[in-house]
This record gives structure tokens, sequence and C-alpha cells, in this order.
């Protein structure tokens, strides 16, 4: 199995909601941390939120208030819920775990020494 698996992915309108999710079973019972970066086409890469082993969150400044990042408590399972959605949310959203439990939610410093998934689509139309 691959060490990181998205899903939930999808299209949805304007004001809408999704439910990604990331298997991370791989990293149970490990002190890692996990998050969500997102890629747009012909846009750089973007942190979105990170959850590190103790439960602290870290948000990018478009997705507070909107987005949550939650894991279970066997830590094998990531989220990503995500309402209020907008057309420039539109994205492939990739899981991604940090070995170094960093919880700083910047694409300059998580998962430099970590894994990342092979992303989920979402597309959000006007």
């Amino acid at each position: 199995q691959a060490p990181l698996v998205e899903s939930g992915g999808g299209s949805v309108e304007t004001g809408g909601s999704l439910r990604l999710s990331c298997s991370a079973s791989r990293y149970a019972g490990t002190r890692y941390s996990l998050g969500w970066f997102r890629e747009a086409p012909g846009k750089q890469r973007e942190a979105v939120a990170v959850i590190d082993s103790d439960g602290t969150t870290e948000y990018t400044d478009f997705a507070k208030g909107r987005f949550a990042i939650s894991r279970d408590s066997a830590q094998t399972q990531l989220y990503l819920q995500m309402n209020s959605l907008k057309p420039e949310d539109t994205a492939m959203y990739y899981c991604v775990v940090d070995y170094l439990d960093s919880s700083i939610c910047s694409t300059s410093y998580f998962g430099r020494r970590g894994h990342w998934g092979q992303g989920t689509q979402v597309t959000v139309s006007s």
C-alpha cells in the first residue's frame, strides 16, 4: 500500500463543501505531522493546513474559517473539511507527512523531510 492515499475530491459548485481524506496507516504510532497542500495549474504550490502529532493545527490565511484539518485518534486517517468553497480553491490537493513533526504551515518547511501522496482533484465551479 502507498504511504499516503488521498480521496474525497470531486466537483462542486461555489459555496459547496467537500471532505478530503488521507489514509496514513503506515505512520500509525509515529510522531509525525500531517498536512494538506494544493497546487493549481500555473500557480505555485500552497500550504493549506497542518496538524502535528500533539494535535496542534495551523492554517494558511485563505483556509482560516472555511477549512478544518483533523486526524483520528489512531493517527491513521487525516481529514480536511472544506466549506464555502470558491472557484479559486480549484486545485490538486496533496496529503503530506513531515518526519520532523513540524507544525509550520509553509511550503518552505513542511514536508521537506517527508512524503507526498498522489493527490486528489478538487474543482469548484462558479
